[in-house]
């Protein structure tokens, strides 16, 4: 599936195969985040396994720590039932707080590591949220910049646009997910408001369609903040 997304700074519209290229050249981002500074940062590309057409471009402070980065990712994109999480970096797993509260191993590690401490540029890595009905990200380390100190630690700085999805049953945009039937190969249906309002499962099993790649899974209505 074909995607495009947008950049925070100017608006753009681009393909997600030039957006890197665009975020690196593009003037407005250069303005706002002038060069003179000492603090490192990343530029850190996200997609979703299984679901290429669902990512972020994000501008994140190298030492922010992995709880920063898995706290972004659950608020923007996955965040349902507060359910385990955990990235997977050079073979080793950092698990979330929740996880290390329980008993474990004593050589499981948690997410308080500064990212610099983990990854550099060229790294590649995954997060997992939710343990049963898992949703996985792949993560890139695209490159670093030096550039002002910032508070916030993780900025967005650009998102895919929302996929269209088709109603399995009259080919419309579809806007709910049903996750009692399946009629297609995700494992629920999808479903235009027209097709939904005769669909025989009852409205307690609708999700709506929302730009995430844990659209239709488990409990998720979407993120409060749905673009920027």
């Amino acid at each position: 599936m074909s995607s495009r997304g947008v950049c925070r700074f100017c608006g753009g519209i681009f393909s997600k195969g030039n957006m890197r290229r665009h975020i690196d050249s593009c003037r407005e981002r250069k303005m706002q985040n002038p060069a003179a500074g000492r603090t490192k940062f990343f530029h850190i590309i996200v997609d979703a396994e299984g679901a290429p057409e669902y990512w972020l471009h994000l501008d994140v402070r190298a030492d922010s720590k992995l709880e920063d980065l898995d706290r972004f990712l659950r608020e923007i994109w996955l965040e349902c039932c507060g359910h385990l999480s955990a990235f997977t970096i050079d073979g080793e797993l950092y698990y979330c707080a929740a996880y290390m509260e329980v008993p474990n191993e004593p050589t499981d590690k948690s997410m308080d590591f500064r990212l610099e401490e983990v990854v550099k540029p060229g790294t590649k890595f995954k997060h997992e949220y939710d343990f049963g009905t898992t949703t996985t990200l792949r993560l890139r380390v695209a490159s670093e910049r030096i550039g002002r100190w910032r508070r916030k630690p993780i900025l967005l700085m650009a998102r895919n646009l929302p996929p269209t999805i088709k109603c399995d049953v009259c080919g419309a945009d579809a806007t709910k997910a049903c996750t009692s039937c399946t009629l297609s190969d995700w494992g629920f249906s999808w479903l235009c408001d027209r097709c939904a309002a005769t669909h025989n499962c009852g409205q307690e099993w609708f999700l709506p369609v929302v730009n995430s790649p844990r659209t239709g899974v488990c409990g998720y209505t979407g993120s409060p903040n749905p673009l920027f």
